[in-house]
């Protein structure tokens, strides 16, 4: 345990906002695998000021596990934090903060400790690490590592995503895009308004329809009661436009998002808003009014897990936990949906409660990374074994 909380400490020290590089992250955790003999990959971005981490430990052989994790983190500017968010505290409360403390390099920190365990263990499977950038702004860096972690090392390992689940399994989590969309309008008067088109006017009616659509989904029965909001959600979080409140607005642009359940698609639930648009376009038109109404995606749609093809994945990671530990869907998105859709099994599970995510103050409990290094001794033990396919 004092190995992970040092390394914990390590770890936090490096700003890895994600609008920051994490290279110097990257640099640590290349140099602390070399002290051990460990050889390590880059998969750099394309801008080369992040970079993913592929490792392996133990023998190239079939079967074996990748411990993923994401080294960004998010903001901490307008938060009130008690302390330096990038100095580990120890509250003397059982509980550790700092910036990235659950969220989620106290999971990273903890399989970085057992490097010296694992490499003097007889492992006849292997186990990797695979530590990714820009997570939190749409799981941009995922794909590239997981590509290359297919095409040139495994493509039979199963996939433990260490996001922070109080180490309980998830085997389900909702997909999620963000979105722009921008409204022009023509402006007049405001005494006059059949001379203009307020943009604002048109989007307001636009944002209605997002919530309309929500309940839809609901009414038609659309829903998992595995999650606790278990239904799609739809939601705008921002909106600006206008001058002046005398004067039509010109323009209108607000920014939302589609959290989809694993059995739904982003195209079909997007697809409603876009006949909607053409509807509402057609018919303004009809009167002589002009609008344009355009969506863009934000980011790259984060697919959702679905819970399915995880059976040997799940029985390899209840076997070494406490016997009281069962299912769980989250509505938060990770990178376990893009490992899934690769053709890897693969679930969630790691240190620490989604509570304390992205909060001031965010603490992980020490009790948590107990429990995640128990875990990783109990897990290696078990590749000791031969792949059994």
């Amino acid at each position: 345990m004092s190995d992970a909380i040092t390394l914990l400490a390590r770890l936090v020290a490096f700003d890895t906002t994600s609008s920051a590089s994490n290279l110097a992250l990257i640099e640590f955790v290349e140099g602390y695998l070399a002290d051990f003999g460990v050889a390590s990959e880059r998969v750099m971005s394309p801008c080369g000021t992040k970079a993913n981490l592929i490792a392996r430990l133990g023998p190239d052989a079939p079967g074996g596990v990748m411990l993923s994790g994401h080294t960004d983190v998010v903001p901490v500017a307008g938060q009130p934090w008690s302390s330096d968010p990038f100095t580990l505290r120890n509250g003397n409360d059982g509980r550790l903060y700092g910036r990235g403390s659950c969220d989620m390099k106290g999971f990273i920190a903890c399989a970085l400790a057992m490097v010296p365990r694992w490499v003097k263990a007889p492992l006849k499977q292997p186990i990797y690490f695979g530590f990714s950038y820009d997570e939190e702004i749409g799981c941009v860096g995922a794909p590239s590592l997981i590509k290359r972690f297919y095409e040139h090392y495994s493509t039979t390992a199963h996939v433990i995503v260490g996001e922070p689940t109080s180490m309980q399994p998830v085997v389900a989590q909702k997909g999620a895009t963000n979105l722009r969309t921008t409204v022009i309008g023509r402006e007049a008067h405001s005494s006059q308004v059949n001379q203009g088109t307020s943009a604002i006017h048109v989007a307001a009616r636009l944002v209605t329809f997002i919530e309309d659509t929500m309940a839809a989904l609901v009414e038609e029965g659309r829903v998992d009661e595995a999650f606790n909001v278990p239904h799609t959600s739809l939601h705008v979080g921002k909106i600006k436009g206008g001058t002046a409140i005398n004067i039509m607005a010109r323009e209108c642009q607000f920014e939302w998002e589609i959290r989809h359940l694993p059995t739904e698609t982003f195209e079909e639930v997007y697809a409603r808003f876009d006949t909607f648009c053409a509807q509402l376009t057609a018919q303004l038109q009809a009167k002589d009014k002009y609008v344009e109404i355009t969506t863009e995606p934000l980011n790259v749609t984060v697919p959702g897990l679905a819970d399915r093809d995880n059976d040997q994945v799940l029985r390899l990671a209840k076997d070494h936990l406490p016997g009281a530990c069962c299912n769980h869907a989250v509505a938060y998105a990770t990178e376990a949906g893009q490992f899934q859709g690769q053709g890897l099994q693969t679930i969630i599970l790691g240190p620490g409660s989604i509570a304390q995510a992205h909060q001031p103050d965010e603490y992980i409990d020490i009790s948590q990374l107990e429990e995640c290094t128990s875990f990783m001794q109990r897990l290696g033990s078990a590749l000791e074994a031969p792949f059994a396919g």
